[in-house]
Formats: C-alpha cells, structure tokens, sequence
C-alpha cells in the first residue's frame, strides 16, 4: 500500500512563511510601479506626438496615392469615371453620372486636410487656382474607364517655412508616385 507523506519544507525561513502565509507586494510598491508605468508611457505619447505634422503629412500623401490607385481599379472595372476635385481646404471624390450628364460627390462632406498643411495642384504646367469648398462642381483631375488619368503633380506641405513637402505625380499613365521633398519651400 502506498503512504502519502506531506511536504514539509527544510529550513526555518521556509517553515516561518509557512507558518505566517505568503506574503505579496504592499501597496506602496504597487503604487510606485504604476507611477514608473505611467511616467514612461507619457514619455512614450510625448516623444511621438513631436513628429506628428510630418508623419500625417506622408500619411495623407500615401492615403491619396492609394485612394488614386483604387480609384483608377474601379474606373476599370466598372466601366466609370471618376475624378477629384482639390479645394483649398481638402478634396473630394466625384463620380460621373452618365444618365444625369453630371459630376456627383460619393462622400457627403470632403475631405479636409489639417489647418497646418496646405495643397497646391499642377496640371499641364500649369497651377490652377484652387476654389473653396462651396465653389467645387467638376473634378480638376479625371480618372477614366480607359485606365488613363490626368497628368499631375500634387503637393502637400506644411505651412511653416522649415516644414515637410511630399509631391504627388502622375504621367498619366501609371499610378501615382510619392516623394518626399525634404523641407523648406520650393522657390
């Protein structure tokens, strides 16, 4: 027959926590690691919150790019137009509606860029003047059913002098191309 024996442990110390029940980390301790833990999270927040304007300023430049290479898949597949129309405070997508022979915005609201960055166009040379929101009707850059779209550069920036500028740019015939400019205004 088999005899169970409990454990006992070995040494004094180990026979006294024992004896008095584990013991866990007071509550100072735990107050002092959770001021460490958040003292370095709000270093972590702070220190990325320094590159903001640059890092959305490639973000928005990437999202335009891409919303263009989605844009043109469609045209394709679907047999439809599209175009955006550039304000001075963002851009919105149209679509051409062949029935009504007229341009209609797929979003309700455009999309607005941040009060920091700014936009100018560049189609054929030459920079058209940007109309405010309430004056867009027709798209300045057309993507076609055929896989074409209008030749193009685009650049965001941001307003102050030393700021990030990104160019967007199309031949028209591939899709389009981000570069980061560096800083400072051109000119």
């Amino acid at each position: 027959m088999l005899a169970f024996t409990c454990w006992r442990p070995r040494t004094r110390s180990a026979q006294a926590l024992v004896a008095h029940g584990q013991r866990g980390f007071t509550l100072i301790e735990l107050l002092v690691v959770l001021v460490i833990l958040g003292s370095l999270i709000g270093l972590a927040v702070f220190s990325t919150g320094i590159a903001g304007p640059a890092r959305e300023l490639r973000g928005e430049a990437e999202r335009l790019s891409g919303l263009i290479g989605v844009l043109l898949d469609e045209a394709v597949l679907d047999n439809r137009e599209y175009g955006l129309s550039f304000t001075r405070e963002g851009y919105r997508v149209l679509r051409y509606d062949s029935q009504r022979a007229e341009w209609q915005a797929l979003d309700r609201q455009a999309h607005r860029l941040p009060e920091w960055a700014e936009l100018t166009l560049e189609l054929e040379g030459e920079e058209p003047t940007l109309p405010g929101e309430a004056d867009a009707a027709a798209p300045q850059l057309l993507i076609l059913s055929s896989g074409e779209l209008t030749p193009f550069r685009l650049r965001l920036a941001e307003r102050r002098r030393d700021g990030l500028r990104m160019q967007l740019s199309s031949d028209g015939f591939t899709l389009p191309r981000v570069e980061e400019l560096g800083a400072g205004r051109a000119g």
